[in-house]
């Protein structure tokens, strides 16, 4: 017989069923009953199994069925005579496949702190909260796919290991197979011609470099994939491996880019609305009550467009006390971007238009040359989600651009290639996979969101 999951159980017909996963809780009657709740992580709820201690394997297992234990239960799926489940199994035959010891194992009925199930990663997704934060993730990845392939664009894989830095940060971890108690010199420094790829290589911070390339070609592309940032940063918005979802549109102008990145969002928060429903349930009744009321009022919302001169206008006549300065020429702070989304215009908002000096080289400058073509959409609670522009194509404005910070052209000579062959306008934007998880779930700390987080000092499981 084969085993049928549980979402499925609950909205099947009566009869002969096969169940298998892990023991939630247990309680015994003093008619000769036990009740189980079993769990397999297809959906939140739990079945109740009804066991009778008169099977014949009761008495050899019943010291096994605790929490957290693995079983197989063979019974009859019937209408629930108790409150708070529409259905339950009669069990005819019950199984233990690993039992899991009451003085040894961790998760028992008492609530644990983040931080603590953060330690035991390795049994975190067994816990209501961390089951629903996957599935909802689960669907958040689905959603972002299924958008993207309904409007042609192709999925793109860029490379992990890269030679280029796209943001010209620096924050980068090296990947390198020298023997680092005694690497090869040359001239005083290391000499990466003996390293594996011949040269100075390290993990990617963005595939946007390399989905232009494809967008050259393609038109519309879309890479969703890992990336990385040596930034020694122990917030709770921050992780040094991530995941990045970056559309790269030929053709496209700013107003085109903002334009898609609004839908994209609104696509998103429904999406994940209608189909995990029960899970966003739990999050607005235990984790943060707003969150379905806020989710709402965004994807019903017309996202507010503004410069960042009249954003710095705004900030500049409020009345707040920000802890950041408020100067034109100044990046906007997380508490910039929720002042505006929460208080002014209590909404999405798009900034576009951002100084030149605080943006990346590849962005393309308006007239004037104070200001790029660039935009960041913010949300309320969280302040920016998405960050993009419009490239800079031309390639003379581009060369002096990566002079003006200095970058080294021959390190981009593919990049700068690509505007000497075939130049177009385009354009591009990333979101943060786990940042968009967080929102969503209203979960405060972004560790609690990835299966196994990797921030400063800290790489178990």
């Amino acid at each position: 017989m084969k085993r049928t999951k549980i979402k499925h159980l609950l909205k099947g017909e009566e009869g002969e069923v096969l169940v298998k996963g892990w023991v939630r809780t247990r309680r015994d009657s003093k008619g000769g009953f036990s009740f189980l709740e079993i769990n397999d992580g297809s959906c939140f709820a739990n079945i109740q199994v009804v066991a009778e201690h008169t099977l014949a394997e009761y008495p050899a297992i019943e010291s096994q069925l605790t929490t957290g234990s693995c079983v197989s239960v063979r019974g009859n799926l019937v209408a629930s005579q108790g409150k708070g489940q529409s259905k339950e199994v009669l069990a005819t035959e019950i199984q233990v496949y690993g039992p899991a010891p009451v003085e040894t194992y961790p998760l028992q009925k008492k609530k644990h702190s983040f931080e603590f199930l953060r330690e035991i990663a390795h049994l975190r997704p067994r816990t209501n909260t961390f089951g629903a934060v996957m599935r909802v993730r689960n669907r958040l990845a689905f959603a972002i796919h299924q958008f993207f392939q309904d409007k042609g664009f192709l999925y793109l894989n860029t490379p992990i290991v890269t030679t280029s830095d796209c943001e010209g940060a620096g924050e980068m971890f090296q990947v390198t197979t020298l023997d680092l108690s005694n690497p090869p010199s040359a001239n005083g420094k290391i000499d990466y011609s003996q390293d594996f790829f011949g040269e100075k290589t390290s993990l990617t911070v963005s595939g946007q470099l390399e989905g232009e390339i494809y967008a050259m070609a393609l038109s519309e592309i879309y890479t969703f994939g890992p990336t990385f940032r040596a930034e020694n940063s122990n917030t709770s918005r921050h992780l040094a491996e991530f995941w990045m979802v970056e559309p790269e549109m030929a053709f496209y102008d700013l107003d085109d880019d903002m334009d898609l990145a609004e839908e994209f969002i609104k696509y998103l928060l429904s999406d994940v609305m209608e189909h995990c429903a029960e899970d966003m349930e739990f999050f607005n009744k235990r984790i943060d009550t707003t969150i379905l009321e806020t989710l709402k009022n965004i994807t019903s919302s017309s996202f507010e467009r503004l410069t960042y001169t009249d954003a710095i206008h705004q900030l500049q006549k409020s009345s707040e006390t920000f802890t950041y300065p408020v100067e034109w020429g100044f990046a906007l702070q997380a508490e910039h971007e929720r002042y505006l989304t929460e208080k002014v215009f209590k909404k999405p908002i798009i900034v576009f238009n951002y100084p030149e000096q605080i943006k990346s080289f590849y962005m393309k400058l308006n007239e004037g040359g104070e200001t790029v073509r660039a935009m960041d959409v913010l949300l309320p609670n969280l302040g920016e989600i998405i960050g993009g522009s419009q490239r800079e194509e031309n390639y003379d404005v581009l060369l002096q651009r990566m002079r003006d910070k200095d970058l080294d052209p021959e390190q981009y000579w593919w990049y700068l290639d690509l505007r000497k062959f075939g130049s177009a306008p385009h354009s591009g934007f990333g979101l943060g996979f786990e940042r968009l998880v967080q929102f969503v779930t209203g979960m405060e700390n972004i560790r609690d969101v990835i299966p196994f987080p990797r921030t400063p000092k800290h790489a178990k499981f």
